[in-house]
């Protein structure tokens, strides 16, 4: 799987020429251009010639710029894949990911997989596109350990809580918002879709919280995502994007604590020994074992 930064994604409308121009500015990690529910029915054969054209056109600053393709039961998938990928441009002027939206099972992940192997073999590309499994209905999250299975190209499971809600008939009208319920109404889906990421080496990625002026609302949303083991977050408005980096970025504080213990535990084995207290805290193998994703992190980010 290839190795990208995730800690923010930005949504952006397919259909807004404007928009989509500004997103190429932004200091994010991960650009979705969204030809799926930001895109009015009408409007769908347009923006997907807008988007194909501005991808051969435009460089993004943002190291991944993935595409939202139209759910695989629509009219919509098979012409934006052939739309996006079926050209003579090189691998640059593609998404570097799809994103299949309302993915319910192993088996629609495997249709877009065997156009895109057609594809790359009829253009001659060795560039792998990766896919990315928008899981967002009661049947999607039942299936999601095998849909983690699905394919080689599949790179993140990604929980899209507003349809989830719909499916559920939970009780919010604001995506990503706590309703009346007291905890965490999120805790249960996030944690299957979690486990299913990390047991098949991929990334988990939270969606989107809706109320993109409830600053502290966000702050809380990303904490109990990162807690729980997300990778990222996805932002709606670029208001959320330092927000959104921030709480997915390590702590200085904590890197130090970890190198600090990684190094007082490498000492310790080399005298034979395999526990040793840093700072009033035990560490042992299991300690550096959580300590190792913030450290790779942080030597991606060079903190």
């Amino acid at each position: 799987m290839t190795q990208r930064l995730r800690r923010c994604h930005i949504s952006v409308p397919g259909s807004n020429e404007k928009m989509l121009l500004k997103s190429t500015r932004l200091d994010v990690d991960v650009v979705i251009i969204d030809l799926e529910d930001a895109v009015a029915p009408s409007e769908k054969a347009q923006a997907r010639s807008l988007v194909t054209k501005l991808l051969q056109q435009e460089t993004w600053r943002a190291p991944t710029v993935s595409v939202r393709i139209n759910e695989l039961s629509s009219q919509h998938c098979y012409q934006d894949i052939l739309h996006l990928m079926d050209h003579d441009g090189g691998p640059s002027t593609r998404p570097q990911t799809l994103i299949l939206p309302k993915t319910q099972r192993a088996s629609d992940l495997l249709f877009v997989d065997q156009l895109l192997v057609q594809i790359e073999a009829r253009r001659g590309l060795e560039q792998i596109t990766g896919l990315e499994a928008l899981v967002e209905d009661a049947q999607g999250m039942l299936n999601v350990a095998d849909i983690a299975t699905a394919c080689h190209r599949l790179e993140t499971l990604i929980f899209g809580m507003g349809d989830f809600a719909a499916s559920q008939r939970i009780g919010t009208l604001q995506i990503g918002g706590q309703g009346e319920y007291v905890g965490d109404l999120w805790h249960y889906p996030r944690y299957r879709l979690i486990m299913a990421a990390r047991a098949h080496r991929l990334e988990p990625i939270d969606g989107p919280y809706a109320n993109f002026k409830d600053a502290p609302g966000l702050l809380a949303d990303c904490a109990a995502a990162k807690s729980l083991g997300m990778s990222g977050k996805w932002a709606i408005h670029p208001d959320q994007i330092e927000p959104i980096k921030a709480c997915f970025t390590p702590n200085p504080e904590a890197v130090a604590q970890a190198r600090a213990q990684l190094a007082a535990y490498e000492a310790a084995l080399a005298q034979g020994i395999g526990a040793v207290s840093v700072n009033g805290v035990m560490v042992d193998q299991a300690s550096i074992k959580l300590a190792a994703p913030l450290l790779a992190q942080a030597t991606r980010l060079g903190l």
